[in-house]
């Protein structure tokens, strides 16, 4: 029986085709939009993740995350290091600056001051040079996403010369990293040349960043630091979370992306509704002939429910597919750097099209029950 249903579904070549683009229209909908959703909202974290080496951050206690923060006075240094079970504790420095090109263009950047002795804080890799040009003087490592947002036309920008608040700067390096929420150019150097770039404070220690040593947990660090220094301490993924919590609570991103996909679900109830409604319609007879011979209402819903799941393992393959191959066409335009499918993502999408299949089977299933053997003989 169910090979009889497969056959009346492709038979009518129309509404079998209009199943398949329906489910594979709200598959790619859902699943493109929850993944380009779950990849902004980890650029939030982004800070955190360039960075690899530290296992527990500290900061002002009104400090929330990597561009949200607070400076700190330089002895704050000093306290954390004094605190048991730190292996080691460097300076790190975040500030917005304003950079004038060898063009003459003006141009917002985040300026990231690193250790000078052990450069932790840069990138974990580098697209073109090395850590080591940082021991020239004025020396900056640009990210290469702003590679792209400040230099046109493939322009080289090793060995370019720009104008950071009064201040001489040339890049010599190209760093590997993710970008900020907001793709905006990043430029690395030492924390002591980043003080003389940064417009100047009395406090401008952003954070401290700090190794546990053997045998202590970064939970168990980051209790010992706030205890005895006063301070904010989180452990890596903690403030990588908080980075994510800022943008779901502070912007209108979830909420934007959650409408999408709830139009992608309304879409696709609709769509395959109404064509596995008009299928079952233009098929009572042969639904009514069946039930005739003997053919229990068990096996009807059976024989709808193998027609449903071919519909929509067909549908849900072609919609993942189309996913995938989104993110594969856009992996070199820089706001898609790094922008990856979730395996939670195809799940959800998946349980979407489960929700559709079963109530639009349903309700298009009624009209099978309710049909009366006789009828075909009318």
């Amino acid at each position: 029986m169910i090979w009889i249903a497969i056959r009346m579904l492709t038979g009518d070549a129309q509404k079998f085709y209009g199943l398949v683009f329906g489910i594979a229209f709200s598959t790619l909908l859902i699943t493109q939009q929850l993944t380009i959703f779950v990849n902004l909202i980890e650029r939030g974290a982004s800070g955190v993740y360039n960075e690899s080496s530290a296992d527990v951050w500290v900061m002002d206690t009104v400090s929330r995350t990597t561009e949200v923060n607070f400076p700190m006075p330089s002895t704050a240094l000093d306290k954390v290091r004094a605190v048991p079970g730190v292996e080691w504790a460097v300076p790190h420095l975040r500030a917005a600056a304003s950079v004038r090109t060898a063009t003459g263009d003006l141009e917002g950047v985040s300026v990231v001051g690193v250790d000078d002795a052990t450069l932790i804080g840069l990138p974990r890799a580098m697209v073109e040079g090395s850590t080591d040009v940082l021991s020239q003087p004025d020396s900056v490592i640009i990210d290469d996403v702003g590679v792209t947002n400040m230099f046109e036309d493939g322009q080289d920008p090793i060995g370019q010369r720009l104008e950071l608040n009064d201040q001489r700067a040339v890049i010599r390096a190209i760093g590997d990293a993710i970008p900020s929420f907001t793709s905006q150019v990043t430029l690395y150097t030492k924390y002591s040349q980043a003080l003389r770039y940064v417009p100047g404070t009395r406090n401008r220690l952003t954070f401290v960043l700090v190794g546990a040593t053997d045998g202590v947990s970064a939970q168990q660090l980051t209790d010992r630091i706030e205890a005895d220094t006063g301070l904010r301490a989180r452990t890596r993924d903690e403030f990588a979370q908080d980075g994510i919590d800022f943008i779901i609570q502070n912007t209108g991103i979830p909420l934007n992306f959650g409408i999408t996909v709830a139009l992608g679900f309304v879409v696709g109830v609709a769509i395959v509704g109404l064509t596995f409604s008009l299928f079952i319609r233009d098929n009572i007879k042969q639904f009514g002939a069946l039930k005739a011979i003997g053919v229990t209402n068990g096996k009807i819903r059976r024989m709808v429910g193998a027609q449903a799941a071919l519909v929509g393992l067909i549908g849900y393959g072609l919609g993942i597919l189309g996913t995938v191959m989104f993110i594969h066409a856009f992996s070199g335009v820089p706001t898609f750097k790094g922008f990856y499918i979730p395996w939670q993502v195809p799940l959800v999408s998946l349980m979407a099209v489960t929700v559709i299949l079963a109530l639009t089977g349903w309700l298009a299933l009624r009209n099978v029950l309710k049909t009366e053997p006789a009828s075909v003989f009318r």
